[in-house]
C-alpha cells in the first residue's frame, strides 16, 4: 500500500470515527432532553400534590 492511501484510509478512518461520535452526542442529547422534561413534569406534579394537601388542611388549623 502507498504512502498516500495509508493516509487516505487513516483519514477516512478517523472521518467515519467523528461521525460515530456526532451520531451518539445527538443520541445523548436527545435523552438528556426527555429526562429533563420528566424530571420537571414530576416536580410539577409533586407541587401541584402538594396544594391540594394543603388546601385539604382546614385554615384555623397550625401546621408545624
Amino acid at each position: 500500500m502507498a504512502e498516500g492511501d495509508k493516509t487516505r484510509s487513516e483519514t477516512e478512518t478517523i472521518m467515519m470515527a467523528l461521525d460515530q461520535i456526532s451520531q451518539t452526542i445527538d443520541v445523548m442529547t436527545s435523552v438528556v432532553g426527555r429526562l429533563r422534561n420528566y424530571m420537571e413534569q414530576q416536580e410539577a406534579a409533586a407541587a401541584n400534590k402538594e396544594q391540594e394537601t394543603l388546601a385539604d388542611i382546614p385554615s384555623d388549623r397550625i401546621i408545624h
